[in-house]
Parts: structure tokens; C-alpha cells; sequence
């Protein structure tokens, strides 16, 4: 069995807030996660010989490290699948962007091998399995725009405006990791409500961090604050500005310097991954 073409969506971080550290190490976040219409695409060859491995085009990370074989033997592991599963990757996200690639990756390949080795997971089961290997995987697999607690994992839909966005990639990539092990990192800010959130009164709390020991961040991120207010997502590298046309956004594209990489897309609410699931049961 072939099933190609899987959409792992980006998203963005409207902002983020660290309000704490637990005991563990991880951090308490306040955040709100979008889609945006960027995809990585996933394709999934069943295998009868229970083997799980990775087509070799696919080697943009060590297959060690990588989120998508982790999650197929969890899950291979959890539900006791005798199936196995060739994976490749059309990789469109910037790896260590802040956009979630790695984890919308991971939460499409647990998605997809639930249906397609039909171990009939919940996806209160498949969550709980994500975020044993990412703290943004479960968000991928609530498939709608959510205020974000926790370390991630604590979920609300809400809507947002379906808006566009300049995404600006200045060429490097992050550790989230070394972001959050920073001593100068802010982890204290207050917690705040939906409310708060929608009146504007947020923050990224990676970003003077990020300022200070990226100077080319910093400077695509003043250089699009000429234009519109910028932000960063997640803990970068990447940064965006909202636009309310799309013809807007790319009229500061246009303008954008050589040596940073941009693209216009929207925002959307709901994951073309679970549209796409949707879809496939209904055929």
C-alpha cells in the first residue's frame, strides 16, 4: 500500500511567554499557535516486513535523530503493529526556523500510520504519544489554531483572523534547546488571559535572547519593523509581520534584502492534515 502526498503544515507563534520552569526542565509557555498554508508533503510505502526506515532522499537530518522514525516506532511499539512503513519527505519547511517542521512531521506520520496500519488509536492516545517526543506535537495533531499553556500540550481552539504573513528566513538555524538552557532568558512573565492576548498585550520572550546573540535576526527583524511590526516565532530563526492583503505582503517582499530568504503565505485555522484525513475516509 502507497499513500503520498500527507500535508505537514507550518505554523507560526503569535507570541510566546515563559511564565515559569518546572522541576524537570521544562518550561510553562502561554502561546498561540496558527497554521500557515507552507507544507512539508510525506510519503508512506506499508511494508509486510515490519521494518521502518527512511527513503535515502530523505537524508536532510540523521535518521538517529529524526522526529518521523522516532514516531513510527512508537506508535509501532504502543499498538503492537506487525506493519512496517518506507518513508520520504518533501522538505519545504526550514529546518530550525521555528516553524515546526520536525514536530508537524512527527505528528503527521503518527496521524497517518494510525489510519493506514489501522491500529484505531485515539487521538487522545496519539497526544499522548506526541508529546512524549515533542512539546509541539500534540498541537499538530488538535489540527485547529489553539491558545496554548503548559509546556504546549494544553489546548484550546480559538478562531483567528485568517490574515497574511511575510515569513522572513535570514539563513541560520536555532537550537530550541540551547534557547531554553540560555541563563539570560526571560522565565518569569506574568500569565496573562485571551483576553490580554487579543488587545495586543503580548511579547516574544526569545526574542531579546535572540537579539542579543543573532545580530542578523536582529536586523531583518528592524529592518521589517519599517514595514509592519515584527515578531519572532517560536525561538526563531525565522520572523514574520501581519499583512491584511496578500498584494501588501508582497510589495515588502519585493523589497526584501538578497541575503534573507521570504515568502508570502496565510494563516489558516484548521490543518490541511486533518482535511486531508477527512477526506480520505469519506472516499
Amino acid at each position: 500500500m502507497r499513500s503520498f502526498g500527507w500535508p505537514a503544515p507550518a505554523k507560526l507563534n503569535l507570541f510566546l511567554h515563559v511564565i515559569g520552569k518546572r522541576v524537570d526542565g521544562y518550561h510553562l509557555l502561554q502561546t498561540v499557535f496558527q497554521f500557515i498554508e507552507l507544507t512539508d508533503k510525506i510519503n508512506f510505502t506499508i511494508l509486510e516486513s515490519g521494518l521502518i526506515k527512511r527513503s535515502s532522499h530523505s537524508s536532510f537530518i540523521d535518521e538517529n535523530n529524526d522526529l518521523v522514525i522516532k514516531a513510527a516506532q512508537k506508535i509501532k511499539e504502543i499498538s503492537g503493529s506487525k506493519l512496517g512503513v518506507d518513508i520520504s519527505i518533501e522538505k519545504n519547511i526550514p529546518i530550525g526556523g521555528g516553524l515546526g517542521g520536525g514536530s508537524s512531521n512527527a505528528a503527521t506520520t503518527l496521524v497517518v500510520l494510525n489510519e493506514l496500519w489501522q491500529t484505531g488509536l485515539s487521538t487522545k492516545e496519539l497526544t499522548k504519544i506526541g508529546l512524549s517526543l515533542g512539546a509541539d506535537i500534540p498541537f499538530f495533531i488538535h489540527g485547529s489554531a489553539a491558545w496554548a499553556e503548559g509546556i504546549g500540550e494544553k489546548l484550546d481552539s480559538i478562531e483567528l483572523d485568517e490574515c497574511f504573513y511575510l515569513v522572513i528566513y535570514p539563513g541560520c538555524s536555532i537550537s530550541t534547546k540551547s534557547v531554553f538552557e540560555a541563563s539570560d532568558l526571560t522565565r518569569n512573565t506574568p500569565r496573562i488571559t485571551i483576553r490580554d492576548f487579543y488587545k495586543g498585550r503580548v511579547k516574544n520572550d526569545c526574542e531579546s535572547y535572540i537579539r542579543n546573540h543573532y545580530s542578523n535576526i536582529a536586523e531583518a527583524l528592524d529592518w521589517l519593523e519599517g514595514y509592519a511590526p515584527s515578531k519572532l516565532t517560536g525561538t526563531g530563526a525565522c520572523l514574520f509581520a501581519q499583512f491584511s492583503d496578500e498584494k501588501k505582503a508582497n510589495k515588502v517582499k519585493n523589497k526584501l534584502p538578497e541575503k534573507w530568504q521570504g515568502f508570502v503565505t496565510k494563516g489558516i485555522n484548521k490543518s490541511p492534515l486533518l482535511e486531508r484525513l477527512e477526506h480520505e475516509r469519506k472516499s
